[in-house]
């Protein structure tokens, strides 16, 4: 009986200084949270961050290189011109279906025009260019 009425003593003194638990959020984003932490919760996401973001310099191109280019493709634009000219004259595009090495050039005509599938076997990839009347 001692031991009773001690353990019933020792719980209604702890149950006498138990307080309330509050949970406040550190983080303004959360409602309730102290909107002076937000400065403080940026620099240490910065300070923690590894990346670097790449210079936009690195991907520019010197005017050199633009002109190299751009010669490449007027170069590559004439061969291409030239070689369709030898292969089907200068005559208009005739109505079929062409076959390029891998590729599969089909012409065909539509209520807006022209329209040329260009199929490529090896990979899958096809396109789909309309000429307007």
């Amino acid at each position: 009986m001692k031991n009773i009425l001690i353990i019933a003593v020792f719980l209604i003194a702890i149950q006498n200084f138990a307080q309330e638990l509050v949970y406040r959020p550190i983080n303004p984003s959360f409602l309730g949270g102290n909107p002076y932490n937000a400065s403080w919760l940026l620099a240490q996401a910065e300070a923690q961050n590894d990346f670097k973001e790449p210079t936009a310099t690195s991907n520019e191109k010197t005017e050199l290189e633009k002109f190299t280019e751009s010669l490449n493709r007027q170069l590559l634009n004439q061969l291409s011109k030239d070689l369709f000219n030898q292969q089907y004259g200068d005559t208009e595009l005739t109505v079929g279906t062409y076959s390029f090495g891998s590729l599969v050039v089909d012409i065909s005509p539509s209520a807006g025009g022209l329209i040329i599938d260009i199929f490529d076997t090896n990979t899958g990839e096809q396109t789909q260019i309309i000429i307007p009347n």
